[in-house]
């Protein structure tokens, strides 16, 4: 992920993302830079617009917000199936009262 890192940081400078690149920054950082991964990110962001996955990425809904709304309707549906039963136990007590009397 730090070289990932690496590459948005140089890309935001202003500066050219290139293995070089990514080892002075990486450098910087404290990190031993591995020349396989500087080459094959390098080489795979030689054809990706990295402005516009920037705000791809941006654009995308997060993903906490969903569950939280899931659950908030699946409380609501368990609150619903407590007082089904309740209604339930208490039309079968009912009826067992009726019998015994």
């Amino acid at each position: 992920m730090e070289y990932v890192y690496a590459a948005m940081l140089l890309h935001k400078a202003g500066k050219a993302v290139d293995e070089a690149g990514l080892k002075a920054v990486l450098h910087a950082a404290g990190i031993t830079a591995d020349e396989g991964k500087a080459k094959a990110l390098v080489s795979a962001l030689s054809t990706v617009n990295i402005e516009e996955a920037i705000k791809k990425a941006a654009a995308m809904p997060v993903a906490g917000a969903a569950p939280a709304a899931g659950a908030a309707e699946a409380k609501k549906d368990d609150k619903k199936e407590e007082a089904d039963k309740a209604a339930e136990d208490a039309a079968a007590s009912a009826g067992l009262a009726a019998l015994f009397g």
